[in-house]
């Protein structure tokens, strides 16, 4: 049965000023399966038009007392809602597909295990290199680049001059180099 435009209108105004259940109930069975297809159509699924259906009648609900008559047709009005939470599905969809394919692309390629082995055997390498430097030369390479302080900072820290401390770093990586020569 068609619902007379002005029919729809005085319905809005009734939910508007009394929020008269049985005008909602009314409209609702009306518009909603017409909201639906008008959806579907639109190339939403089954599902989701009858969830932005839902959403688009409780937004009549809810916001009957902005409706004016003058500016549209209560079916245009109740249409609009629907389009617009239409777009906005769609939106949030596009959103979360390209949120999607920027973490794929930012994702690092996963270690291979011949890599794996490669680096634990280098990381063995290192250590026992850095075992067989001098102690203040160890602690120097240690503060420096593990803890990452500046040549001041290891000044300060083991209370020796910044000269000693670029002199020992310049030692400990000639015998670095020395004990790790080949290692690639």
């Amino acid at each position: 049965m068609a619902m007379e435009s002005r029919d729809a209108a005085r319905l809005i105004a009734a939910i508007a000023e009394q929020g008269d259940q049985a005008a909602f109930a009314e409209l609702f069975d009306h518009y909603a399966p017409r909201i639906k297809t008008f959806l579907m159509r639109r190339g939403a699924g089954e599902d989701l038009a009858e969830d932005l259906a839902q959403e688009a009648m409780l937004s009549v609900w809810r916001k009957a007392n902005s409706f004016d008559g003058e500016r549209a047709t209560a079916s245009a009005w109740i249409f609009t809602i629907a389009r617009n939470l239409g777009i906005d599905q769609f939106r949030r969809e596009q959103r979360a597909a390209a949120t999607d394919h920027r973490e794929l692309l930012d994702m690092e390629d996963p270690a291979r295990p011949d890599d794996l082995v490669i680096d634990h055997d280098m990381d063995t390498r290192v250590r026992k290199a850095l075992a067989q430097l001098p102690l203040d030369q160890r602690r120097v390479v240690q503060l420096s680049f593990f803890e990452g302080k500046a040549h001041g900072e290891i000044s300060a820290t083991l209370d020796i001059p910044l000269g000693t401390v670029k002199s020992r770093l310049r030692l400990a990586f000639g015998r670095l180099r020395a004990l790790l020569d080949g290692l690639s």
